[in-house]
């Protein structure tokens, strides 16, 4: 366990449209639902409770079937971190408590990488909010566009996320991306933690035109000044579900275990 754990909510944000792989949070998984899989790992963190935040009744029964704490949010929310600040309005959370956004699509997340990026926004006094990354190992994952990138100062504070190869060396256009930079470049996990009075402002703040040209919703807080602490994980997390096809390797892995 991380040395410094400030007491902290984990919030599953679960919609249930998905162009993808439709009523996705109820996908079943080994016997239960994809989103009850996902509170069921992050119970095993050391966080006070875990809190579905549905959009959907059937989503909130699913839950509390199996004994998940679930609200009912808006249906129009236009991004998972309105709907994070509507459940912590329910909650009644105060603004100096911390809350880990646990993504309803993770049902391999690991419970300590929840404590650990947890543990980095209590010891991080100056970060409105910390997340996590591990290092890249091959050509191909730098290249995808759909792999986010990160780069760090040197107090591990995120300098810029990206869809690009960053960072990128001087002679890399005539050789093409044929071979990974040293030091390692970082793979961002979509996993954060916030605090709660942060979290309150942050969706009326003005989207960054870098956020839009991106279309990665965190250069909003960098844009706007606000500090994100990177705890970098020496393991890569366990595999999403985004489509038909990651559903069934989560399935089988779910089966092997």
């Amino acid at each position: 366990m991380p040395a410094v754990l400030p007491q902290f909510t984990v919030i599953v944000p679960a919609r249930l449209a998905s162009t993808r792989l439709p009523n996705k949070p109820l996908a079943d998984i080994a016997g239960l639902p994809m989103v009850v899989r996902v509170a069921q790992r992050a119970a095993l963190s050391h966080a006070r409770r875990v809190v579905v935040a549905a959009d959907s009744p059937l989503i909130v029964q699913a839950c509390q079937l199996h004994g998940i704490h679930a609200l009912l949010t808006r249906q129009d929310h236009p991004s998972g971190s309105d709907r994070l600040a509507q459940a912590c309005d329910l909650l009644g959370l105060h603004d100096d408590e911390v809350v880990v956004n646990v993504q309803g699509d993770e049902p391999l997340i690991k419970p300590d990488l929840i404590d650990q990026v947890a543990a980095l926004l209590g010891h991080m006094a100056h970060a409105s909010m910390s997340t996590a990354a591990h290092a890249i190992d091959n050509v191909a994952e730098f290249n995808n566009p759909n792999v986010v990138k990160v780069v760090l100062d040197q107090h591990h504070l995120a300098l810029y996320f990206s869809r690009a190869p960053i960072p990128w060396w001087r002679d890399g256009l005539s050789q093409g991306v044929m071979q990974l930079p040293t030091p390692a470049p970082l793979r961002h996990i979509g996993l954060y933690a916030y605090r709660v009075g942060f979290l309150r402002i942050f969706p009326s703040l003005t989207p960054a035109p870098l956020e839009n040209l991106e279309a990665l919703e965190q250069l909003r807080a960098l844009w706007h000044g606000h500090k994100i602490a990177v705890h970098i994980s020496p393991h890569s997390p366990g595999p999403g579900v985004d489509t038909p096809e990651d559903l069934e390797r989560v399935r089988q892995l779910f089966l092997t275990a």
